[in-house]
């Protein structure tokens, strides 16, 4: 028996130097992986020369016409204290000959229209081509505006959902009312942003190769540069990564990985797929499913199909019945017919802010940590295994059965044939528009 103890003890001993080594040669090649996570996070302008004089950078091997498309509401502030001196510094940079920029104002009640009208002189004295709209219908006003249920009459109660078969982006929530859904009331904003896109090829002859659409975030010149070559500037679209309070990154609702998953973290390294999570950590042109984070560069060619051009839209309403959701900038990229083709790309090396100060942490040294290289390295380090824990012993596959069956049941239900092609946009949410913005319902 004493033998026996003493060889236990001594196995016991091997095994915890055995355990030991294995954690400090794991944590040994974490530090070494976020040195280069750090430096390659740090990497700006690949492929880039600037030339000219501050601010001012050209693409090697020439220049592209770039069609710019914004929405804005209530952005008064990110419109003056940054993006309308960022955007008239790209376009100096690019060339008012080489863009064109079309902006969508919808119903603002603070100072967004007197900034936009700034931009707008300012531009106009640069002799940019654009079109800068605005509108007076606030969002209480287009909530106001109910449409009778085709075929209802006057003082008849909520017909069989079998008769409704209008899609008009009005829905019957929880609430007992008909409300308007938010998704294709964003999804007709930016579908109108693009109008000039088709008119100035008619009209003029004039085509752009690129279309960059931007939110309200804080960005440059080289953030605009590194974006557009993105895997050697081979892609259907090709996304920065936003942030509002880093090191969370914010885009969850339209970004997925190359598997379809949602994100599995909201910090580095954010996805589950090994594909998409190890190109993040090389700081490499990232291949995705879908994304949109604020700043997206796509390519036009879909866009000009005459046959069937691309658009943004929501699920139908019938589909969205059933409480599910999907970002219109997710499903954008289900109907590209490019996607496959060219490849989703998110690049890692483009970081844009909702503020200044946003903007200053993900561009700080030591990025994607902290400002501290010591606490970067260890911050990556807990990063990394609470990634591997995740991926150990969570999964979403009941989230996303959950919506399968939705889909299927809606499927089966509803007209013969009937497919949604970005179903892995899709969510357990409804969003509805409200006064102040929007809600969950």
């Amino acid at each position: 028996m004493p033998f026996l103890n003493t060889r236990i003890r001594r196995l016991l001993g091997r095994l915890l130097i055995l355990a030991i080594f294995g954690i400090l040669t794991d944590t040994s090649w974490v530090i070494y992986r976020a040195n280069n996570t750090i430096s390659a996070a740090g990497q700006s302008n690949s492929g880039i020369e600037l030339v000219g004089g501050e601010g001012e950078g050209t693409q090697k091997g020439g220049k592209q016409r770039i069609f710019i498309s914004s929405t804005h509401w209530n952005n008064e502030a990110i419109l003056r204290s940054h993006w309308n001196t960022a955007l008239v510094q790209l376009v100096k940079s690019l060339g008012p000959e080489n863009v064109f920029v079309s902006i969508i104002e919808s119903g603002s009640w603070d100072g967004t229209k007197n900034a936009l009208h700034d931009l707008d002189d300012a531009l106009g004295q640069m002799g940019v081509k654009r079109s800068i709209s605005m509108s007076e219908t606030t969002h209480s006003d287009e909530i106001a505006k109910v449409p009778k249920d085709k075929g209802k009459r006057d003082g008849e109660g909520e017909e069989d959902e079998e008769e409704e078969e209008e899609e008009d982006g009005w829905i019957y929530t929880s609430r007992g009312r008909k409300e308007l859904r938010r998704i294709p009331f964003l999804s007709k904003q930016r579908n109108d942003s693009l109008k000039p896109l088709v008119a100035l090829e008619s009209k003029f002859g004039m085509r752009f190769d690129k279309i960059l659409f931007l939110n309200d975030v804080v960005f440059t010149n080289d953030d605009f540069y590194t974006l557009l070559n993105t895997n050697h500037g081979s892609y259907a679209a090709a996304c920065a990564l936003d942030f509002s309070k880093p090191p969370y990154f914010y885009d969850t609702f339209a970004l997925r990985d190359v598997e379809g998953h949602e994100v599995m973290m909201q910090t580095w390294p954010y996805f589950r797929a090994s594909q998409s999570r190890q190109a993040l950590e090389h700081g490499e042109a990232t291949p995705v499913r879908s994304c949109w984070n604020s700043m997206v560069i796509m390519d036009s060619a879909p866009f000009y199909d005459t046959a069937h051009p691309l658009r943004f839209r929501g699920i139908p309403d019938s589909l969205a019945k059933y409480h599910l959701e999907g970002s219109e900038c997710c499903i954008i990229h289900a109907d590209n017919p490019l996607s496959a083709e060219k490849g989703v790309w998110l690049n890692p090396n483009v970081r844009v802010g909702y503020d200044g100060k946003a903007y200053e942490y993900v561009h700080a040294p030591g990025w994607p940590s902290s400002s501290s290289s010591t606490s970067s390295k260890w911050r990556i380090w807990r990063w990394t295994w609470e990634s591997r824990l995740r991926r150990w012993f969570t999964t979403d596959r009941f989230k996303r059965k959950a919506v399968s069956r939705r889909v299927k049941e809606w499927q089966t239900t509803t007209m013969e044939g009937r497919e949604e092609k970005g179903s892995f946009c899709l969510v357990n949410e409804m969003h509805v528009l409200a006064e102040n913005g929007w809600a969950h319902i």
